[in-house]
This record gives structure tokens, sequence and C-alpha cells, in this order.
């Protein structure tokens, strides 16, 4: 494949819910260009794009694959986004490398989530595309039926839309390409026709703003429609010199704009990372600017270290086409760069320049992960890390309390794909669990008590005693003394002080920390051979354990704080669902989509598993987002049996 110039090139997002056809619609593109001599089929496992042994077995995509098609002296590149919502950092990245997006609907199935997910997606990159209703094949199949329920969704952008455009164009086309221009627009008030350049000319403006949202009919699957499909996009899908200004920050971290334009500098845009178990890491980067050749030295301008690149080549699916360079515009590939992660800015280090990081969701779902066997924790460490440069939108944390490593990610079929993942390329078994919960342990009320440790043995003995006063406080832990007539001398205090914090790490109800306290030492004695500090630690201690439990001891669960993001019509069931988690409504603030915003607390043990049953309440259209905001006392009958359970697991 030779190299192409910027306006040669269309680099297309397909987007759209899970089996509407986006994989099916690259092997017909692929048939029809005469790349392949007969077109593979999802549910068969040999199509170009799903190639990944977990794709294979899944039936679905999970990555996103480059796709290049050559047609009529020009390139398009395909981006093939997986369906499944638990993907949408893939579509994010996706669409960062595109100049346009083909939203591909099921005829028999109409608007899904995943449709409504894809178009919100195009809406915030304000991503010129167009629809295309496929599988027109069906006998359910209804152009115009589909067509009011995508317009009655998405509004009066779109417009239905046939090819080969005439100058005999549908009304409703023709109003639309009257809108983009004052000249056309009195025109058409004037009831005089468009000429075929006027119509190429507003078309393509209103696609490229985003006023005109074309929709098609296809049944790729067959074949039909394949090549208007393709010559409708040379026509109107902008090119890379269209696209408007990349933001970045420069070497001093001043914001800077950049066109794509092959005179300047080389720069580039690292938007999908591959790991391979045989070649290795391979990144898949967006030139932005200049030209990219291969065998030359770039800066990573994230880590300042430079970065030599080996030779440049094109992926299609699993296959590879080397080429010496790849202009601005370009969608090229790279293997085995040693500093270099998704999202990384690639450039020529006289004209250094950081552009945007790629946007991926909060996690809303984790869950702890542990090795079936003992002794892997280092496998199932470096196997992890290894997935996440991979695919940057799941986390890896390690909670120093609980001792447990946690995934987290956007539901459960990310994070069943994951661990699938260790045991295929890294050999390690993994169990799921849920995350053990932080709580802590505080006092309600006051208590005044005595610790006093006496120890004699032969030789020197041991001897501290201390009164020490306990009480609520708002800081985690308040120490002072009151001491008078040099009861205990002033150099044991810090070990009394070092003694009670100590003892805070494991509290006497189930051996979590306890916090918001409040110690006064008041009074003691002391011996003038036996005593010393380890003698007044250890008498702080007894002093502890009894006070605490002396001064009404409870509880504290973490509570968060919760934004949800839903349909009006699953508001009810989502505020009845959050009353049974315990949870609180704070208010609602009604969105510009339509949507509302629903403000809530509600404990974290509540809460594992929201990600999962929010999706399933809403038919897969809620979201949320959860923080810590503080700890609440756990109502009595729970705390019995968290109590009771630590009991159990320390006999």
């Amino acid at each position: 494949m030779k190299g192409y110039t910027s306006e040669n090139i269309r680099n297309v997002a397909l987007v759209g819910h899970g089996g509407c056809g986006k994989t099916t619609l690259l092997e017909a593109a692929l048939y029809a260009t005469g790349v392949i001599n007969r077109m593979g089929k999802v549910e068969d496992g040999n199509t170009i794009s799903d190639y990944d042994k977990m794709e294979v077995e899944k039936g679905f995509s999970i990555n996103t694959s480059v796709v290049p098609v050559e047609w009529k002296g020009s390139k398009i590149n395909f981006i093939d986004t997986p369906g499944y919502f638990d993907f949408i950092g893939e579509v994010n990245a996706a669409l960062r490398a595109s100049e346009a997006a083909i939203i591909l609907v099921d005829a028999g199935a109409g608007v899904q989530v995943g449709t409504e997910q894809a178009w919100k997606a195009c809406e915030r990159y304000k991503m010129p595309r167009l629809i295309v209703i496929n599988k027109r094949d069906k006998d359910e199949f209804d152009f115009y039926k589909t067509f009011g329920e995508l317009k009655e969704k998405f509004g009066n952008k779109l417009v239905p839309f046939s090819w080969p455009i005439t100058t005999e164009i549908d009304e409703e086309l023709k109003e639309a390409i009257a809108s983009t221009d004052d000249e056309l627009m009195e025109k058409y008030f004037s009831g005089e026709d468009f000429t075929d350049d006027e119509i190429k000319k507003g078309l393509g403006s209103g696609i490229a703003n985003g006023d005109i949202v074309p929709v098609c009919s296809s049944a790729v699957g067959l074949g039909h429609g394949i090549e208007g499909l393709l010559d409708l996009l040379l026509a109107y899908a902008p090119t890379p010199a269209q696209h408007g200004a990349y933001k970045g920050f420069n070497d001093k971290n001043e914001p800077v704009e950049r066109l794509s334009k092959v005179d300047d500098p080389m720069s580039a845009f690292v938007f999908k990372t591959i790991v391979d178990p045989f070649v290795g890491k391979i990144s898949i980067i967006k030139v932005i600017t200049g030209k990219m050749n291969s065998g030359t030295e770039v800066l990573n301008e994230r880590t300042g270290k430079n970065e030599k690149l080996g030779k440049l080549f094109f992926l299609r699916g699993k296959n590879q086409t080397e080429l010496d360079y790849a202009e601005a515009g370009d969608i090229v590939a790279v293997s085995k760069l040693q500093h270099t992660l998704s999202g990384d800015t690639l450039c020529d280090k006289s004209d250094e320049i950081r552009y945007l990081p790629l946007d991926y969701p909060e996690p809303c779902l984790y869950m702890a992960v542990e090795p079936a066997d003992k002794g892997d924790e280092e496998k199932v460490g470096t196997g992890l890390n290894k997935l996440r440069e991979e695919d940057p939108s799941f986390v890896i944390e390690r909670n120093a309390e609980t001792h447990q490593t946690l995934i987290g990610g956007q539901g459960d079929i990310q994070i069943g794909i994951i661990t699938a993942k260790l045991k295929d390329r890294f050999g390690v078994d993994v169990k799921l669990k849920d995350q053990k919960i932080p709580y802590r342990e505080t006092i309600k009320g006051s208590s005044d008590v005595q610790g006093k440790h006496k120890k004699q043995s032969g030789g020197a003995g041991q001897y501290g005693d201390v009164h020490i006063r306990f009480s609520p406080s708002t800081e985690t832990f308040e120490f002072s003394e009151e001491l008078f007539g040099g009861s205990v001398p002033k150099n044991y205090v810090p070990a009394v002080e070092k003694g009670l914090k100590e003892c805070m790490e494991k509290g006497p109800l189930a051996g979590y920390p306890v916090v918001n306290i409040k110690a006064v030492l008041y009074d003691g004695s002391y011996h003038d051979v036996d005593s010393n500090e380890m003698a007044f630690k250890i008498a702080a201690a007894l002093a502890f354990k009894k006070g605490i439990v002396e001064a009404k001891p409870v509880l504290l669960e973490p509570v968060m704080r919760v934004e949800v993001y839903v349909p009006d019509e699953y508001l009810g069931d989502v505020m009845g669902d959050m009353n049974k988690r315990r949870g609180k409504i704070l208010g609602m603030e009604p969105q510009d989509d339509g949507a509302q915003k629903v403000l809530a607390e509600a404990p974290q043990a509540e809460m594992f598993k929201y990600a999962i049953e929010l999706r399933a309440m809403t038919q897969g259209r809620g979201n949320f987002t959860m923080k810590f905001e503080r700890y609440e006392e756990v109502p009595q009958h729970l705390a019995e049996k968290i109590i009771e359970q630590h009991k159990t697991e320390e006999a």
C-alpha cells in the first residue's frame, strides 16, 4: 500500500450498538475493493478486524482495530469499535483519531442504548457523522419507521439520504442544504433548483459542522450499498486537513494549537496500544502534523525520552504492510517502542507539544482479584500492568488497609475479559471477590481508666502506671496531658502517646482502625528504677483497651456521594432502589439532554454491584459517579453481624 497525502485520506470511526454490523461493514468494504475474495462472518470467527482470540471466542469486538480500504485513489482508514458500553474508552479513543463517524443501526432493533451512547460520544467530540440503517434485507425493515424513531431521538439534523445524489432531491434534504448558506436559503425560498455544485457545497458544509446528519440504508451482510457508502465518504467526510485545530501544550506548558499540515514539524498521537504475545507492543498512531519516517528518532513528550522508530506499517486486522513514511492525517503503526503508552504524544525535538490526553470514564465497578494459587501474586501484578498498557480504561489499585488488589472498570463484561486474558496470555487463574469495606471504630461516650503495667522477674523490673480520660473528638486523634507534681515524668509522656497510637490501628469491636478520640493523660505513678518507656507504652495500651470498651464503642462505615444520570422514565425505579440501599436522595437536577441527575448518599457496602444493577434497571441508559464523602455509624443490627463475622474469622 502506498503512502497517501492528507487530501486523499479519510479517517472514519464505526460506532453503534453491539451486533449492528460494524465488523461486517468492514468485510463488505474489503470484499468490494478486492482485498478479500470471500466475506468473513463474526459468528464464524473469521473476520479481518475481530482477529483477537478472545473476540473470536466471545463473538463480539473487544478492541478497537484499524482497517484501511483503498478506493478510487484515496484511502479510508476505518476504525472499528466495540459496541458494548463497558468498552466506551475504546470508542472515545477512536473518535479522537477520526474526522467523521458512521453510526450503524440495526433495522430490526431500531434505536438501542448503544445507538444513543454512540450519538452522545459524537456530540461530545463535535464529530461529523452519518447514520446507516443496516440489514435492510430483514423482513421487518421499514426505513421511514426507523428514520422517524431516530429523528424523534436525535432531532431535525437528520435527513433521509440516497446515493448518488441528483438535483431531484428530497424536500427535507433541500431545506437542510438551504439552511447552510444565506444565498442558498434565498434561492430555496424563491423556488429555484440547486445546481450539483451547490448541493455538494451545502451538504459538505452542513455535514462538517454537524448541521446535517445524512441517514441512508444498506445490507452490508449481502454487500448491498457498500460502494455507494464509500463514494459518499470520499465526497462528504472531512479530510484531516479540514479538521479543526488540535489543542495541546508546549514545553512551557502554554496552550497551543496545531492544524494538520504536512509542512510543519512532525507531531503524532498514540491512540491505541496492542500487546501481542509474539510481536510485542504495537503502538497505533495518528500523525497530526509533518511526516513520520521509519528509522528516525522522536521525542516522547510525557517521559522526556527519545524513541527510535523502527519500520512503520499499516495494520489491517492482524496483517501488516510496511511503508517508509506516513504523512499528516494518516494512521500508522510501529512496534516495540520502549517508553510509549496510549495517550502519549510523539514529536520533533525542535517543536515540543503535548496533545490533550485520552478521555476515559471513571471506573464504576471495582472487584478484588486474587490468584487461585497463592504463589502467583507477582504474575497477577505483571499481567495486569501489561494488560493496562493495552486498555488504560481500567485501573489497578492496591488497598494498603485491606491488602486487596482491586481492578476497576465500566462493568462485569470488561472485568471478565481482563481476567480471561490473564489466564490466556499469562497462564494465571484468578478469583474475583467483593472488595472489603474499610470500616472504622470510634466512641460515643467517655471513660476514665487506669492502665498499670508491673512486672518483676529477677533483676530490673518494669513499672508504668497511667490514668487516662477518653472522649469523642472531631480530630482523628487528640492527645494532651494534665499532669501535676511529677506523677509521670515528662520524658515518658511521648511513650504514652505512642502506645495509644499503635493501639488505634486495631479496635476492640472488629479489629478496624479507631478514629475520632481524645485522650487526656492526667495522672499516674512511676518507679525510680523499674520505669522505662516500654513500660509506659504497655500501660497506655492497657488503658486504651479498657477505656475504649467502657466509652460506648461503635462501628463506622464509609458513606459515598453518588450522582446518577438517568432518563426520566427510569427516575422512579432508580429513586426507589436507592432507598432500599439505605440511601438518601439529596435532590435532582434536570440535564440539557432531557435526563435527570439524581444526587444521593449511600453506604459503600450497598453500592458494590450498583454498576451492574443500574444498567439492568435502565436498560443500559443510566450511569453514575461515586466518591467518598464521610463515615457514619453502622446501624446496630448490621454492626452486630460484622462484629460476629470478625470473631469467626479470628477464631
